[in-house]
């Protein structure tokens, strides 16, 4: 006798629900979530756990100490670039190409001839500039002294500050005349770009003859010419002091 067919719908549902629960009971509980990796929490010395950088950079705002940084760096790549003393020269004297300076109050600390007969002393501080306009003006020094004893205390304290072993000054670009008169002669016949004194009236007398002049006096004076400049002294007037 065959068997029922709802005995044998029966029986295959019994076998279905007893695969499934075999497969079920081998898997897993269910599906498990993932959990976050744990971060070290390194304490503080006062025993509050610090997480804060992590979680700035996380968010993509970094530390003002590295945005400071970064910004110091941006900073110095677009800070203009200081002139060097040579360019400020050349720029000053507008390119000139020869130059005629007096040396008492200028290039020496003494302001007078008589002074000259006791000694000779280059100041320091008008050196650097000195040599800079030598290293690309043709420069003649020039003064008016007493005695041939003179100088040579020019000569030799001009030696002993270093001018002449630059190689744009030479012994004979210095030149000595008896007279005020004789300091004017000799920067008509050099022709200079410019010339630089401490007498106002030189200074006056050639403002017609030299392109530019540059008046070296301590006390502010009216400018004589529109081609002559003042200063209280040459290294000031090239922004040295």
């Amino acid at each position: 006798m065959w068997p029922d067919s709802r005995s044998v719908g029966a029986l295959a549902g019994l076998a279905v629900a007893i695969v499934f629960t075999w497969r079920l009971l081998r898997s897993p509980s269910g599906p498990q979530r993932r959990q976050p990796k744990r971060q070290a929490v390194t304490p503080s010395r006062s025993g509050v756990s610090i997480n804060s950088n992590t979680n700035v950079v996380a968010s993509g705002v970094y530390p003002p100490s590295e945005d400071s940084r970064a910004q110091n760096v941006i900073d110095e790549f677009f800070q203009p670039v200081k002139p060097t003393l040579g360019q400020i020269v050349r720029q000053r004297l507008s390119e000139g190409r020869k130059v005629t300076c007096q040396l008492l109050g200028v290039i020496l600390e003494e302001s007078s001839p008589e002074e000259l007969q006791k000694q000779a002393t280059v100041k320091s501080s008008v050196l650097e500039v000195l040599l800079e306009i030598t290293k690309f003006c043709d420069l003649y020094l020039m003064e008016r002294v007493l005695d041939d004893e003179s100088e040579k205390k020019v000569l030799l304290a001009l030696e002993d500050a270093g001018v002449f072993t630059s190689g744009g000054l030479v012994k004979d670009k210095v030149l000595f005349c008896s007279t005020e008169n004789g300091r004017t002669s000799f920067v008509r016949q050099l022709e200079p770009d410019w010339h630089i004194d401490t007498n106002p009236e030189i200074v006056s007398q050639l403002a017609r003859f030299i392109k530019y002049q540059l008046h070296v006096s301590p006390m502010k004076t009216e400018r004589s010419a529109a081609n002559v400049l003042s200063s209280p002294s040459l290294e000031q007037f090239f922004g040295c002091v």
